[in-house]
């Protein structure tokens, strides 16, 4: 009964599937998918007509599956093929090449049974080939429909379901089919006679594809493409493994045990060393977005991700400078990068660095060229092509970059920080995992990446400027009210100057005047405390000032309160504004005193030659962390002390930087601080710039 149902349902779905082919031919389709549906239809009858005729399992009817199963293969490979560029057939057509095989070894197989005399062990050697064979195909052509679905746009998935869903019954049933026979060992010729049953239920849904418009757009998402192929790459892992193990068992004899012991111990040591390697990912990201996809970046996803690093709200977040480096970086996936900042017409000042720890210590870049050509062309500069001496206009670039970056080996690219036609900065990347050249779709996305940063920096730095303009807003009003409170001090001591005049013999009168005195004295301190002294003195034209001996008076006068010790040497001349020299040491000397212990002594060391001449303010306070010390100290407003205005140290600054002179700062958190004022030294008449003190 089961054999009469199996003989005919093969030959009623013969003559459907021919009627379908037919039909498809006459239909005029002029796209190759199409006619390559058509053929596997043709095949499909021929299969059926030779199940029906011989034997469902007769070596006729296994090389006519051959073929059903390479004509649908091909239509899908085809259909895809049409939604992918030519850039990406090479690595679609090696997703298909392992079963390709699998269908040339099928015929191989079959065609030396149907030719070549057999005993019965070389019999089961080919039953079991069969099966396995077979059972394979059917894996990988299921995974093959799974993955051709998934990469169609969501508006041609209606175009090739119910193919698809034929396709998949057909292979689903054989999927069943061989694993069963694996399992026995033996074929049952039940399920080989059911399958003319099935393929006679597949005529309708055919029927139903064909009038539908089967297309194929494919719109990839590289997160599910990522995830597809390493599906397919881990199936492929354990196919890899099953075949072999089962090759070895059939041919290594006695030692076979051993052999595939140590084969699935080296796949799985190779899988484990592999699979979680962030090099082995960023190349199969890189050779995803290079053969499936007309263009390396998903534009949209890019941009998000490139904003939403930049906007990161929240204190627990890195810097927007280090989240400007990561930005770029990601795009790219470079490694690390560093932030070089241009400020005015100054040169690029290396800032932050995100990831780069092995970078060492790097300088500014030497002039302001390199800034104004960066600015004025808006290139990305590779710089592998200037090690090499490859590049272009090596006169006009190689020239320009500094030493250490072409020195530095993992420095990749420097990225400009465009914002108005304005060099904001730069961003120097680290060399990627997988090392390559940059394109043009690099090269267009980190420029205006580069520019949407640099709009965020300048951004960032309007509004340190407006907050900066606010605390002097508030800085003047309260210098308002302490300018009220002057005036009526005032008053009350021009009162007493008119006074004096008449009533200066007067013991009462002199009595009230030193009171009153005392008491301005005292109020006229406590408005100063509360501004934090900052008026300057009268300014003189540079002369030569013995530095030493100011030292000395400075030392004194702040002896009484905190303990100031002065290192005993020479006299030094240098050329400056005497009183513009007294407040810029008053003010470092007194933020010395400050940060330290009650009776830990503040250092005064000069010392000279015949170009400079050096003060150290040395303290052994708290100290300042260099990130302090970097972006804080010389600015206005920034303390580290409690209450402080923080103008001090920039006020000592600008005064030492008029006199032609410069301030360096040496400071350890828990260890102290010293200060460094640097000034012009008087040239002698002897033409010495020391003197016997």
């Amino acid at each position: 009964m089961v054999a009469l149902a199996g003989t005919w349902s093969h030959a009623i779905a013969a003559v459907l599937f021919g009627l379908l082919a037919l039909w498809q031919f006459t239909r005029h389709e002029r796209r190759v998918s199409m006619a390559i549906l058509g053929i596997a239809f043709l095949l499909t009858a021929v299969w059926a007509g030779l199940a029906a005729a011989t034997d469902p399992g007769s070596v006729a009817a296994r090389l006519g599956e051959t073929a059903r199963n390479l004509g649908f293969l091909t239509f899908m490979y085809v259909l895809l093929r049409r939604g992918l560029g030519d850039d990406r057939r090479p690595f679609v057509g090696l997703v298909y090449i392992a079963l390709f095989l699998l269908v040339v070894l099928q015929v191989m197989i079959d065609g030396a049974l149907a030719l070549l005399p057999g005993g019965e062990e070389l019999n089961a050697i080919a039953l079991a080939s069969m099966l396995m064979l077979n059972l394979c195909f059917a894996i990988g052509a299921l995974l093959l429909v799974h993955a051709l679905y998934t990469v169609a746009a969501p508006e041609t998935r209606w175009g090739i379901r119910p193919t698809m869903i034929g396709i998949t019954a057909m292979w689903a049933y054989d999927l069943n089919l061989y694993t069963f026979a694996w399992l026995t060992g033996r074929v049952p010729f039940e399920l080989l006679a059911l399958r003319g049953v099935l393929m006679l239920c597949l005529v309708p849904t055919f029927l139903f594809a064909m009038r539908r418009n089967v297309e194929l757009k494919v719109k990839l998402s590289r997160k599910v493409a990522f995830r597809s192929l390493s599906l397919l790459a881990i199936a492929g892992y354990f196919l890899i493994m099953f075949l072999a193990t089962e090759l070895i068992d059939i041919f290594a004899g006695s030692s076979a045990a051993l052999v595939q012991v140590a084969i699935v111990f080296l796949l799985s040591v190779g899988a484990i060393t592999l699979l979680p390697s962030k090099r082995v990912r960023a190349w199969l990201r890189v050779k995803i977005a290079k053969h499936l996809f007309e263009h390396r970046y998903d534009y949209r996803a890019e941009w998000i991700r490139f904003n939403h690093t930049l906007a990161q709200p929240g204190s627990d977040t890195d810097p927007l400078d280090k989240r400007i480096i990561q930005a770029l970086a990601d795009i790219t996936e470079a490694q690390g990068g560093l932030l070089l900042v241009r400020s005015g017409d100054t040169v690029l000042q290396p800032g932050a660095r995100w990831s780069w720890d092995d970078l060492g210590a790097v300088s500014a870049t030497g002039d302001s060229v390199l800034g104004d050509w960066l600015e004025t062309s808006g290139h990305i500069v590779e710089l592998d092509p200037l090690r090499c001496g490859e590049h272009g206009n090596p006169d006009e670039i190689a020239t320009l970059v500094p030493g250490w970056m072409i020195a530095q080996a993992d420095a990749w690219a420097l990225v400009p920080l465009i914002h108005r036609d304005k060099l904001a900065g730069a961003v120097l990347l680290r060399r990627p995992r997988i090392d390559r050249t940059l394109d043009w779709e690099d090269l267009d996305l980190l420029r205006i990446a580069g520019r949407q940063a640099a709009s965020y920096l300048a951004e960032a730095s309007s509004q340190d400027a407006l907050a900066e303009a606010r605390r002097f807003d508030e800085f003047n009003r309260r210098f308002a009210f302490i300018l009220h409170d002057i005036k009526n001090l005032v008053s009350q001591l021009s009162l007493v100057a008119r006074n004096a005049e008449r009533h200066a013999d007067n013991p009462e009168f002199r009595a009230d005047m030193i009171a009153t005195l005392q008491d301005s004295v005292g109020k006229m301190n406590d408005l100063l405390a509360r501004l934090a002294p900052k008026e300057r003195r009268r300014s003189e034209a540079p002369r030569p000032t013995g530095v030493r001996k100011l030292a000395e008076q400075l030392a004194e006068q702040k002896g009484d309160a905190h303990p100031v010790h002065i290192a005993a040497g020479p006299e030094f001349h240098a050329m400056v504004d005497p009183v513009r020299l007294e407040t810029a040491l008053t003010h470092l000397v007194q933020n010395a005193i400050d940060a330290s212990a009650p009776d830990t002594p503040v250092c005064l060391t000069v010392d000279g030659d015949r170009e400079a001449v050096r003060i150290a303010i040395e303290d052994r306070g708290v100290g300042m962390d260099a990130e302090f010390v970097r972006e804080k100290l010389f600015r206005p407003f920034s303390s580290s002390k409690s209450g402080g205005f923080g103008i001090g140290a920039f006020e000592a600054r600008s005064l030492v930087a008029e006199m032609g002179g410069t301030v360096d700062v040496d400071s350890r958190e828990g260890e102290g601080t010293c200060f460094t004022i640097s000034l012009p030294a008087a040239a002698s008449d002897t033409g010495l710039t020391k003197r016997s003190a």
